[in-house]
């Protein structure tokens, strides 16, 4: 079983106090039912999942707003006993029962001792929607990702090697065998990526073509999904966007090289609606000027990257390159190692809030400038870099510290670890410990 690391934040979830029934949100394949029928077998007495897209007729469950009149009908309907503190419900897919969503503040208020947590594949559309009355302040959003890094180790049987590693101060005095294994196992999720089903499959078989046609599998189901949020006539946009994304992350999102035939405002709308499906994330660029990130942000000029770098891989169909190229950074003029970088530090968020993600950059006649990540840690805002070779080709970087007089900055790349005055230079595997560490670094 591929474990996550969610699974202990529902743990928590599961023992609060003043626990508030739970949304979980992200999108489509990425284990979302997996996760919550592991952990409503694992930890409960009994586990009743209602699925409403597999089984419509458990919408009537709700016509009610009544917890007590709904938790009887669940009984009916399944034939199982709800007991407050022992049983899980679980709603699954439930954006196809708008009136669930909106009966969850009823249970919050009525009876704060029973379980209960959603999820769905395109939930959140429904949660957009004018007509939908969301009870602000009564439900909790947990915010669900592709595999990370970390996750990925686990699954294949490295779990001892992921534990010492997330320990940052481990990093520096890493064996340089363990190093280079490290490294191959990054150049290997390159390629498969952290979608659940790929990295099962690769679990089982150890064979990279089946790996790929789940992977173009799934392609297929989110472009089969555009029918389920956009009108027909929006259908050539969403696809010229999806088609696109993956070819343009690492360089200014610009409408025109997706085609310059086409408005620039349709191709927003169909921006946004990827977004809102979890398809692809706005890299938005911040002045840099002081926290928040988001005050600083220039809304018409960011970046993008795509949901997963294994989908990525497929779309742009560049396997070979990844297995032949020794720099990671210079796969596909370095998309591919700011797409990981990218995940991984969405990843590494806090799970309760929506994840964000931020670069810099300057625009001037005489020298231009752009730092790939901005992220804010220890209440400071730190520049990022991916980028091979020594800290001090970091032009940009420098001029950032410089600027607003930062007192580090961090260099990603396929070496190892090492501080040297203002400059870290952290391997790729070291994302998430360098996010978890909190000392100053």
């Amino acid at each position: 079983m591929i474990k996550r690391t969610l699974y202990k934040t529902l743990q928590e979830w599961k023992n609060e106090k003043n626990r508030r029934p739970l949304l979980i949100r992200g999108a489509r394949q990425i284990g979302k039912t997996f996760l919550l029928n592991a952990f409503g077998n694992n930890e409960f007495k009994s586990f009743i999942s209602l699925n409403f897209e597999r089984n419509p007729e458990y919408k009537e469950i709700f016509t009610t707003y009544n917890p007590l009149e709904i938790i009887e009908r669940i009984t009916l309907f399944t034939g199982k006993k709800v007991k407050e503190g022992e049983s899980l419900i679980f709603l699954d897919e439930i954006q196809d029962c708008p009136k669930a969503i909106m009966a969850l503040r009823y249970f919050y208020e009525e009876m704060p001792d029973l379980h209960i947590v959603g999820a769905g594949s395109l939930l959140e559309f429904t949660l957009k929607a004018e007509d939908l009355r969301i009870p602000v302040g009564r439900i909790q959003y947990i915010y669900m990702f592709p595999l990370s890094f970390g996750e990925f180790l686990n699954a294949l049987g490295e779990e001892a090697l992921y534990e010492h590693i997330l320990d940052l101060s481990n990093l520096s005095k890493l064996p340089e065998a363990l190093h280079h294994k490290l490294v191959e196992y990054v150049r290997k999720f390159f390629i498969l990526g952290g979608m659940p089903a790929v990295v099962n499959e690769y679990i089982q078989t150890r064979d990279i073509l089946k790996c790929q046609k789940i992977q173009h599998s799934i392609i297929s189901t989110y472009r089969d999904d555009f029918s389920k949020y956009a009108r027909e006539s929006k259908f050539n946009y969403l696809r010229k966007v999806f088609n696109s994304v993956p070819s343009m992350v690492g360089d200014k999102f610009v409408y025109a090289k997706v085609d310059n035939s086409m408005k620039s405002r349709d191709l927003k709308a169909a921006v946004e609606l990827l977004e809102t499906a979890g398809v692809v994330y706005r890299v938005k660029r911040s002045s840099g000027a002081g926290l928040p990130l988001e005050a600083g942000v220039k809304e018409n000029l960011f970046k993008m990257i795509f949901l997963d770098i294994g989908l990525m891989q497929a779309i742009n169909g560049i396997y070979s390159e990844t297995i032949k190229e020794k720099d990671l950074t210079a796969i596909f003029k370095g998309a591919l190692a700011e797409q990981f970088s990218g995940q991984e530090m969405i990843a590494s968020q806090e799970p309760y809030i929506k994840p964000q993600l931020y670069y810099w950059g300057r625009e001037a006649k005489s020298s231009n400038a752009e730092v790939d990540y901005l992220v804010e840690k220890n209440e400071k805002v730190i520049p990022i870099e991916i980028k091979s070779g020594s800290s001090g080709h970091l032009k940009s970087m420098n001029m950032f510290l410089k600027t607003y007089n930062t007192d580090y900055g961090v260099k990603i790349s396929q070496a190892g670890y090492k501080r040297e005055e203002n400059i870290i230079s952290l391997p790729f595997y070291g994302i998430s410990s360098f996010f978890k560490d909190n000392t100053n670094s």
